[in-house]
């Protein structure tokens, strides 16, 4: 069994020794570890992280027994602690609107053994995408919106999500905003992907804001959506440069080509579990 171990705790000494003690104890072996210490300016001391990859060889420690004997530790050293089986893939949503672009890419990388995911369900607002999810295997649902009818929707989506037992959602270019309610369900567990002109460019067609503005940088921000719109942490950004030469349709292409390659490489941080959240920053380990 491989596993993957992140910890945060106050910075102090002894923290990787003990660590590194208790996996051995249980008979696994360290195959990858990173670690960082975050120090506040006007605070003293600072934050440990680690991240530690082990495989385990001993048939009679399991994910459980594994947790439970971890807990002291985790007292002691005043530690939280999230302990992952790396070789059970996330059971994982994407959620969807009329944009399939942010769609494709992740439901090709899947297909291709390249996005490590349990790929459970599409849902989307919209009707459009439902054959290319029947080509690829993956159960569609259509759960139509309107301003009168979100609550109801958001009832039938958080429905759906329970009943694929559902534990990452992705929103790829799902043009909807989530109610606090909603989100409260999956805390650190929804991924957003945007275009980077917000604030800047709010409101429809930001690419064509964009082009009247002259710019010549865009780009795109994946982060974990919280009741703030658009203020979660950040888990990806990616910029490209631009020029007068490009068009409204042009920018967009480009502006798409960047949201794809965010989105799924935040997806896949944290399908590696590979991030850590402290406050409204995260650590994302290489």
């Amino acid at each position: 069994m491989s596993s993957v171990l992140l910890l945060s705790c106050p910075d102090q000494q002894g923290v990787v020794a003990a660590t590194a003690e208790f996996i051995a104890d249980q008979g696994g072996n360290i195959v990858h570890a990173e670690q960082y210490v975050k120090r506040e300016a006007d605070a003293d001391g600072g934050v440990f992280f680690q991240r530690v990859v082990f495989d385990l060889v001993r048939s009679d420690v399991t994910h459980e027994s594994l947790l439970d004997a971890i807990r002291p530790l985790a007292d002691k050293l005043d530690m939280t602690v999230d302990l992952r089986d790396s070789s059970t893939p996330i059971p994982t949503a994407i959620m969807c609107s009329k944009q399939g672009h942010c769609l494709y890419d992740l439901l090709t990388r899947w297909r291709s053994g390249e996005m490590p995911m349990d790929l459970r369900v599409v849902i989307s607002n919209h009707p459009d995408h439902a054959d290319i999810a029947g080509h690829m295997g993956v159960p569609f649902v259509h759960l139509p919106v309107t301003k009168e009818t979100k609550p109801q929707q958001e009832a039938a989506v958080l429905a759906t999500l329970a009943e694929y037992e559902v534990d990452l959602v992705v929103m790829a270019r799902y043009m909807q905003i989530l109610s606090d309610d909603f989100v409260s369900h999956y805390p650190m567990k929804i991924i957003n992907i945007h275009h980077s002109f917000l604030p800047a460019f709010i409101g429809a067609n930001p690419y064509r804001q964009a082009h009247e503005r002259g710019v010549k940088l865009i780009g795109a921000t994946a982060h974990y959506a919280t009741a703030d719109l658009d203020e979660g942490p950040i888990i990806s950004q990616d910029t490209t440069h631009v020029s007068h030469r490009e068009n409204v349709a042009e920018l967009t292409a480009r502006g798409r080509d960047v949201e794809t390659v965010v989105l799924a490489r935040a997806v896949r941080a944290h399908l590696e579990h590979r991030v850590a959240v402290h406050g409204h920053q995260t650590i994302v380990y290489n």
